[in-house]
């Protein structure tokens, strides 16, 4: 039991799981404060909140100033720029588009592996499990927003979208070539609190200082936030750290991301029902992780059979 719950497999489920709880927080939340202030203080709070479990506080803390290159580049582009161009991009496209560049990450992963990577390169299995995956999240989208275009700001929403995806893979990569620097918990703390600082400083010119929040659903929403962000975060690094592990084939399982997205907001949400043309899409995606662990279960199945 204690194998299976600490299985790369189950792993990357609940860290999708946690994420895909993002979107309803993030919507509570700005709904009592700026974009990048909220983002800011979100992450700050998450790399705070793993620092205690990283041990000895004064040995990470000089063990961050050891590698403090490392921990700036990463979350340069793992925080910094991936959320403040997110929710930039959000601003400017529809729904059901921004949902599918989104829901893209695995196949800009998979590119940036290949192009940064010797020992992760992009395979006629990997294309076919993305290219479904890809497939079941513009389902999902279309199933679930309007691909309306308004004052002609979408093209440079998307870009910035893409971008965002980009710099999120680009993060990825850096978690594995930095494998013989900070352990991960304490890198996941450092990377996190420095792109959160980063953010609330760029607040400030773009979005000046907002007041204090006294509304208990803003703090709820942050407070989850934060603890979820720590924790699939946390996740990832782990798994991006172990032995064999590619870039490309652990991003495949964020496809599950708007599938849990999808069926939490049909469990929590009443105007919401499952729909024929989303459950398609889902399935597709669930087709795409077959596809990308065939290998996987055909060795499972054979020990089994020899046993």
């Amino acid at each position: 039991m204690r194998s299976r719950i600490l299985s790369t497999t189950f792993l990357a489920i609940a860290a999708c799981l946690l994420w895909s709880t993002a979107f309803v927080g993030v919507k509570i939340g700005l709904k009592y404060t700026t974009p990048l202030q909220f983002a800011g203080i979100r992450f700050l709070l998450s790399g705070l909140y793993i620092l205690p479990f990283c041990g000895n506080l004064w040995k990470s803390l000089s063990l961050i100033g050891q590698n403090w290159k490392q921990v700036v580049r990463l979350a340069f582009f793992q925080t910094f720029l991936l959320y403040a161009m997110f929710y930039l991009g959000i601003s400017l496209v529809p729904a059901a588009i921004t949902a599918i560049i989104i829901g893209a990450s695995p196949l800009f992963s998979a590119i940036m592996a290949h192009l940064l990577l010797l020992d992760d390169k992009i395979s006629f299995r990997k294309m076919g499990s993305i290219s479904l995956g890809m497939i079941g999240v513009i389902i999902i989208a279309l199933s679930r927003g309007s691909f309306s275009w308004i004052e002609g700001k979408e093209f440079w929403g998307i870009l910035i979208l893409i971008l965002a995806m980009v710099a999120g893979s680009i993060g990825n990569v850096m978690v594995v070539k930095y494998r013989t620097g900070l352990p991960p918990l304490l890198l996941n703390s450092a990377q996190l609190m420095t792109g959160g600082l980063g953010l609330i400083i760029l607040s400030v010119p773009f979005e000046g200082l907002t007041p204090g929040v006294n509304e208990l659903p803003y703090y709820i929403s942050l407070g989850w936030l934060s603890l979820m962000s720590a924790a699939a975060f946390s996740i990832w690094f782990i798994l991006l750290r172990r032995p064999g592990i590619k870039v490309s084939e652990l991003n495949v399982w964020k496809f599950l991301i708007p599938v849990f997205g999808a069926a939490l907001s049909w469990i929590i949400l009443p105007d919401e029902q499952p729909e024929i043309i989303a459950l398609t899409g889902m399935l597709l995606i669930g087709l795409s992780l077959i596809v990308l662990n065939a290998n996987h279960i055909r060795k499972n199945h054979k020990l089994a059979a020899d046993d």
